[in-house]
C-alpha cells in the first residue's frame, strides 16, 4: 500500500497503449498474488483492455486459475444469459478466454426476485472473498461510475438504480442500437463498496471523458461528479489516452 495523496495519472499516446499498459499491469498482480480479488467494469472502454489482458492469458502471461472477480453492475431484469447483459458480455470479451472457474466468477443477477435482498447477498459475497484487491473501473461521459449516476446523494452500498437517458443511450449498442431497448434500471456497487477495493485503477480514453477527468481530479468532491470521490482513496490511479488528459494542466 503506498502512501495517501491524490490519484497519481498516467497519460499514454492512444487508447491502445492506454489499455495495454492496465492489462500488463493486471498480469503482474496476478503473479504476484494469484488469488487476487478483481473488481471489473463493462462499457465500450474496457473491451480493448480486456481483449490485450485474454491475449496475454492465451499466452501464458496472466493466470485467472486461482482470481477471483466481481463486476461493478448490471441491468435489472435481465438474466445471465439475456444477450444484452453484463455477464454475456463479459463472457464474450474476457471469461471465455482466460482460465477462470465459474465459481469464482461473481455477478449481481438482474432477475433476482427480490432487487434488495440480491443486493445484499452480493455485498456479503464480497466480504467473504476478503474485498476487492484490486477494482477496474471506466468511466461514464457524465462522470458515472459503476452505475452511480450524479444525483443530490450517492448510495453507499450495492443498490437499486434509475438509468439516466444518457446512460441508456451509451448502452443502446447491446440491444441492436435501439436506446428504448435498454433496461431503465439495474443494480450497482455502491460509492463507498467501490472505495473499499484495496487498490482502485479508472482507465479512461476519447475527448468525450476529458471534462469529466479534469472535475474529477481538480475540482470539488460531490455527488454530481461520482468520479471525484476517487480523491478520498489512498490508492487511486488513473490511466488515460492523450485525448482523455486534454483538459489537464500540468
Amino acid at each position: 500500500m503506498r502512501s495517501p495523496g491524490p490519484p497519481v495519472v498516467s497519460v499514454f499516446p492512444h487508447d491502445r497503449a492506454a489499455a495495454r499498459a492496465l492489462a500488463q499491469r493486471v498480469a503482474a498482480a496476478l503473479a504476484d498474488n494469484p488469488r487476487l480479488v478483481l473488481g471489473l467494469p463493462t462499457g465500450r472502454t474496457p473491451v480493448r483492455f480486456y481483449h490485450d489482458l485474454a491475449a496475454l492469458a492465451e499466452h501464458g502471461h496472466a493466470d485467472f486459475s486461482q482470481a477471483t472477480t466481481f463486476n461493478l453492475d448490471e441491468f435489472l431484469g435481465l438474466a445471465a444469459d439475456h444477450a444484452g447483459s453484463y455477464r454475456s458480455f463479459m463472457d464474450a470479451h474476457l471469461f471465455s478466454r482466460v482460465r477462470i472457474a465459474k465459481e469464482r466468477i461473481n455477478f449481481l443477477n438482474g432477475a433476482a426476485p427480490d432487487p434488495v435482498a440480491e443486493c445484499r447477498r452480493y455485498e456479503a459475497a464480497i466480504a467473504g472473498a476478503g474485498g476487492i484487491d484490486i477494482q477496474i473501473l471506466g468511466l461514464g461521459a457524465n462522470g458515472h461510475i459503476g452505475f452511480n449516476e450524479p444525483a443530490p446523494e450517492l448510495q453507499p452500498r450495492t443498490h437499486r438504480v434509475v438509468l439516466t437517458p444518457e446512460t441508456r443511450r451509451a448502452n443502446a449498442a447491446l440491444f441492436a442500437g435501439d436506446p428504448s431497448a435498454v433496461p431503465a434500471e439495474a443494480l450497482s456497487m455502491g460509492m463507498a463498496t467501490i472505495l473499499q477495493a484495496r487498490s482502485i485503477v479508472l482507465l479512461a480514453t476519447g475527448r468525450s471523458k476529458a471534462h469529466c477527468i479534469a472535475g474529477a481530479l481538480r475540482g470539488p468532491i460531490t455527488p454530481q461528479l461520482p468520479a471525484s470521490f476517487l480523491q478520498l482513496h489512498h490508492d487511486a490511479d488513473l490511466i488515460l489516452d492523450a485525448a482523455a488528459a486534454s483538459q489537464l494542466t500540468h
